[in-house]
């Protein structure tokens, strides 16, 4: 499958990764210290399952990840920046938590490096909306499924169609548009749709974030108890 551009998928992709990892570089602590308003809710949602171990996906520079270590969960955080994980650790060993976070430099167009039902809850702000293709988005859930434990829950945020950067800049395909080097996937409500199918779509909520501002979704869902079935 190509872009629009001609350029393979896993071209997009490997681009995308050197300029994060140039990003992360050039400006260290991008995002900040503070979690993002995401990342305060899936705590909530966690503390409400009784989750101990959550995994993140895309956790960067770990403001979110180290929030979470900090409210007392046990963390593994993969992201591809290698850069950004460094800078996730050393500020785990800074503030006291780096025996709760464990860090995998990992690209989420693999299959995901843990076991089988061996994470009690999934979290992933603005993750599954970078330059990943509907079926590569498709795996991923797939996997995050994988990776839970029965009743597991998953949290993640996307941008939408209806934000201001959707249908312009470059277009790659596939809903695939980038601004200022950064690749988005913007998602209508079909797709969050087709992957909550066998999940409980919990919420679908509208949210805004930053100065553009950018407009995103916060999915929360969640898998049945072992040997039931989602309601739909």
């Amino acid at each position: 499958m190509h872009d629009h551009q001609g350029r393979p998928d896993h071209e997009l992709g490997e681009v995308q990764r050197t300029h994060w990892q140039e990003t992360y570089t050039e400006h260290p602590g991008m995002y900040g210290e503070e979690p993002s308003a995401a990342a305060r809710h899936a705590g909530d949602v966690f503390r409400a399952a009784d989750a101990t171990d959550v995994l993140e996906l895309g956790a960067g520079h770990g403001r979110d990840a180290l929030y979470f270590a900090q409210s007392g969960f046990t963390v593994t955080a993969l992201d591809f920046s290698a850069t950004g994980l460094r800078q996730l650790s050393d500020a785990a060993r800074s503030r006291g938590v780096a025996e709760r976070v464990t860090t995998t430099v990992h690209d989420v167009r693999a299959p995901l490096p843990l076991p089988d039902a061996s994470v009690d809850a999934v979290f992933a702000h603005m993750l599954l909306c970078m330059a990943l293709s509907t079926q590569e988005i498709h795996a991923v859930v797939g996997e995050v499924r994988r990776v839970l434990r029965p009743a597991g829950r998953f949290v993640y945020t996307v941008r939408h169609t209806g934000d201001a950067h959707y249908g312009t800049g470059i277009a790659h395909g596939d809903d695939i548009f980038e601004h200022g080097g950064f690749a988005v996937h913007f998602f209508d409500r079909a797709l969050v749709d087709a992957l909550a199918a066998g999940w409980t779509l919990d919420e679908v909520h509208a949210f805004e974030e930053g100065e553009l501002p950018r407009r995103l979704w916060r999915i929360t869902q969640s898998l049945p108890r072992r040997g039931g079935t989602a309601p739909r």
